[in-house]
């Protein structure tokens, strides 16, 4: 067991394990990415959402990220996760801007995100300008939230709620509508300045189109129904 306590000044926020395994026909990596903690009272209290993968670039990535921690390498480029604070902000900003650059176009444009807080002026400002372009903008925020979905220039594409139950609100999750060919990432992180910036965190791409539909359609618009 290699004990590591990551990078001076990064609090280390992201949830990944990572297996090696020597098998018959050869090395392989099996990595489960998580929205949550790996702590067994908190697993009983909180919602969260975890995929398990053996995909070869999900385990090369796993392991650029472990030996970026380590301090064995300065990787700043990822073949599939978000990775703060050297990618997610400029990775969540470029697809916040081509939502819009679809809904110009006339081709579906959406943005659903779901998170803890929402707490970042520049990402903020993204979404108002998202909405402002014919972007249809919901977010779920179970705390605290800057975004104002009254301005009159939003023209009520941009909904916020809050759902409040049974069990924390934990999980993040970050749909793109993208003209059609639709994104949705998992992860660690709110949108506030110390998640993008100070610590090492990730987002995880959900590539299984029935995957994607369930945790889309079954899930987070399911968020969107309640009423009270």
């Amino acid at each position: 067991v290699h004990v590591v306590y990551g990078l001076l000044g990064l609090k280390t926020h992201c949830k990944v394990a990572l297996v090696v395994r020597r098998e018959p026909q050869g090395i392989r990596r099996y990595v489960h990415l998580s929205t949550g903690n790996y702590n067994a009272a908190t697993a009983r209290q909180y919602t969260d959402f975890g995929v398990f993968t053996s995909r070869p670039d999900f385990g090369a990535d796993a392991s650029e990220l472990f030996n970026y921690l380590t301090g064995f390498s300065r990787q700043d480029r990822y073949r599939k996760l978000l990775v703060a604070p050297v990618s997610l902000r400029s990775e969540l900003e470029r697809r916040i801007l081509r939502e819009v650059s679809w809904a110009q176009r006339g081709k579906p444009a959406r943005i659903l995100f779901k998170m803890n807080t929402l707490q970042d002026y520049p990402s903020t400002d993204l979404l108002y300008q998202a909405a402002a372009a014919g972007v249809h903008v919901d977010l779920i925020i179970r705390g605290i939230c800057i975004a104002r979905p009254d301005l009159p220039e939003l023209g009520g594409r941009l909904q916020v709620i809050s759902v409040v139950g049974r069990f924390l609100e934990h999980s993040r999750a970050f749909y793109f509508a993208n003209g059609g060919d639709e994104e949705l990432f998992l992860g660690s992180a709110d949108l506030m300045p110390r998640n993008l910036d100070r610590r090492v965190e990730t987002l995880f791409p959900i590539e299984d189109a029935s995957m994607r539909r369930f945790l889309k359609d079954d899930l987070l618009e399911r968020y969107l129904l309640d009423n009270v």
